[in-house]
């Protein structure tokens, strides 16, 4: 799966910015073992328990609520059986094989949360392949809920074996090609697709990219035949968390009027990894993925780490990787490690970095690049999807731009787009001012949450109560 970071900050700053709109907004979420280990705050039993029926069995859906540290009122689904695992979709790469049962089970938890509520939901706006069996449901029973389904990533659609359609205890109509079946599979976005009364996704570069045989990962036919109800509503970053004036998982406060706390961070980073202070060229940063585009880095290693530059690498890489992290770091100890474990290490990852690298291909809204510009760390990326709606190249003058594009995706084009990036770094006014730039873009969830308020009233009126 990949990373997960655009899709939470979704789900937590949007709604937290439609409540502060005046919406009531309740947040609905499987209750994970990683949430119960670093919820944060206390959930607390609701007493309410629903039999869920799956195919021919039943499983009990307990109800936990509580409040996020901001105030939106949360609920946790909990079922020990699918969501106490160590992971979220799977463990060691591979994804857990029953997680159609895990999410039909979730999706029917959420309607029956819903029917319970008071007042009364409106909306049910689920978001990607986890959650669109949802609308299915909400059509099929002729249940009193307008509903929204956001595509955050169209590559991940919950396919499974058909046979896991009879846990959706559907009529066998829904399971055709007018349903939610695909070339003889269970097909969950899909089914998503076609019965939401609103579709939206996370940009317009996106939004057209996904309409195409190229970028619609073979749903772009579907996609197709409903664009008249899918729109583009840009997504924002979480100023919250992602704040360099205010972040506690760094050594330094700092912004774009004060930048001397970004060196602090990044002599910080470097102590702590053990890496060279010196020489004073670039730090490389880049938080790995299973889809983070290694591929595009991996074969011209030798040739940056020869330089006088740092490279940090943090997460867990593809297997197929994993000898080369481990030939770089004995190699070039002191200006390269690799370290599979993130958590707070993101923060000074962001904030300690000069330049972030983002090859990946998969980066539909840029939500990632735009926590690197929050901290001045200058991203290099793939020109990708909404990329370019965040990130303006770098000119020749250096006047105009935030950040590096690459056009082509090959590990040569990448790396001409690193060493302009180097290029300009050796500049330090030009530099200064590409950091302050970057660092003093507007990427609020204002304008996200002024454009959910336009879907929304589109579906019931100017007044609505939301379940997200």
């Amino acid at each position: 799966m990949r990373r997960r970071s655009e899709l939470i900050a979704a789900m937590e700053a949007l709604p937290a910015g439609l409540r502060d709109a005046g919406h009531e907004v309740s947040l609905a979420l499987p209750y994970y073992r990683e949430i119960r280990e670093n919820i944060g705050f206390s959930a607390r039993d609701t007493g309410i328990t629903v039999d869920v029926r799956l195919g021919e069995k039943n499983y009990v859906a307990e109800y936990l609520e509580g409040r996020s540290p901001s105030g939106l009122q949360l609920f946790f689904v909990r079922c020990d059986e699918f969501f106490d695992r160590d992971g979220i979709y799977g463990e060691n790469g591979k994804d857990y094989e029953d997680n159609a049962a895990r999410f039909i089970f979730f999706s029917k938890a959420v309607i029956e949360l819903a029917r319970r509520l008071t007042p009364a939901i409106q909306i049910l706006h689920a978001h990607d392949w986890a959650a669109a069996l949802v609308p299915v449901l909400v059509h099929a029973h002729q249940l009193p809920f307008s509903t929204l389904l956001t595509i955050h990533h169209v590559e991940e659609q919950g396919s499974f074996w058909g046979l896991d359609f009879k846990l959706t205890n559907l009529h066998e109509r829904y399971f055709t090609l007018r349903g939610i079946e695909f070339f003889g599979r269970l097909n969950l976005l899909k089914g998503g697709i076609l019965f939401t009364d609103r579709l939206t996704t996370i940009s317009e570069w996106y939004r057209r990219q996904i309409l195409t045989p190229g970028g619609g990962a073979g749903l772009d036919i579907v996609l197709r035949e409903n664009v008249y109800k899918l729109r583009a509503v840009p997504n924002g970053a979480d100023t919250t968390e992602w704040n360099p004036a205010r972040d506690k998982n760094i050594v330094a406060a700092f912004g774009p009027k004060k930048l001397s706390g970004k060196k602090a961070n990044r002599d910080a980073l470097l102590n702590s990894l053990r890496l060279l202070p010196a020489p004073r060229g670039p730090v490389f940063g880049m938080q790995a993925t299973a889809d983070s585009g290694l591929d595009l880095v991996v074969p011209f290693l030798d040739r940056l780490l020869s330089d006088d530059v740092r490279l940090i690498i943090l997460g867990a890489v593809e297997r197929e990787f994993q000898t080369a992290m481990g030939i770089m770091s004995r190699k070039f100890q002191g200006k390269f490690v690799y370290q599979e474990q993130i958590g707070g290490s993101a923060h000074l990852l962001k904030a300690g970095s000069d330049i972030t690298l983002f090859p990946t291909r998969l980066e539909p809204s840029g939500a990632d690049p735009i926590q690197s510009l929050r901290y001045g760390s200058v991203p290099v990326t793939l020109a990708s999807a909404g990329i370019q709606e965040v990130i303006q190249d770098l000119d020749a003058a250096g006047d105009r731009g935030s950040g590096f594009l690459c056009y082509v995706a090959s590990a040569e084009a990448f790396w001409d787009s690193i060493k302009r990036a180097s290029s300009a770094y050796r500049d330090q006014a030009l530099w200064e001012k590409l950091v302050k730039r970057a660092m003093g873009g507007d990427f609020s969830w204002a304008k996200s949450v002024a454009g959910y308020e336009e879907v929304y009233q589109e579906l019931v009126g100017p007044s609505a109560t939301a379940a997200a």
